[in-house]
């Protein structure tokens, strides 16, 4: 009995010191891993997005900066949502989250969108009916707002107008890393 643990412990030890340390040196994950990031000049992660992206100021896109792309993407797709509308939007609108830009097919060399200009890409329509941004505008209280991005192994074979819904469908199973930022937003 003590020989079958002793055993076991040796294995357990072995198994550790493979994933640890040789696994990672010859290019081998168990762990899908991605080192893609979106960021902002205009406000860090989790915090405040300033008035001048949403309906109270220029209602304009901020400016992202997109890094560590996978050299073998093909494409990128943006969705920027908020998952804290009220229960009488949720109810009167039949959705769960209000999406305000749905961008995809960017060029994945893209490393920059400027401030209230839209990527090249196809636009995809927010909740408003509309293609674009569609800046914060919560009715209630602060909002968290998600821009989420997402590196493709294809482009999407979708039309201009696509809602978020088929964006996700279509990106099922092609989706080889993403990157989140978070700004929230209350009207002053």
């Amino acid at each position: 009995m003590k020989r079958a643990y002793f055993i076991y412990a040796i294995i357990f030890i072995l198994a550790t010191v493979a994933v640890a340390f040789i696994l990672p040196k010859k290019g081998l994950s168990l762990i899908k891993q991605s080192s893609m990031d979106i960021t902002s000049s205009e406000f860090k992660n989790n915090g405040p997005i300033p008035s001048k992206f949403t309906c109270q100021g220029e209602n304009i896109n901020p400016e992202l900066e997109i890094g560590g792309v996978p050299a073998n993407a093909k494409s990128l797709a943006l969705i920027m949502d908020d998952p804290d509308i009220p229960d009488y939007v949720k109810q009167a609108r039949g959705i769960d989250v209000f999406d305000h830009w749905v961008v995809f097919n960017i060029s994945p060399q893209t490393s920059l969108i400027e401030e209230g200009k839209e990527p090249d890409g196809t636009a995809g329509i927010n909740d408003g009916g509309k293609t674009g941004y569609a800046g914060p505008c919560p009715p209630d209280k602060e909002h968290r707002y998600f821009f989420k991005l997402y590196a493709l192994d294809s482009n999407l074979d979708l039309p201009v107008g696509s809602n978020k819904a088929d964006v996700e469908k279509a990106m099922s199973g092609h989706i080889i890393a993403q990157a989140e930022l978070i700004g929230t937003y209350v009207k002053k």
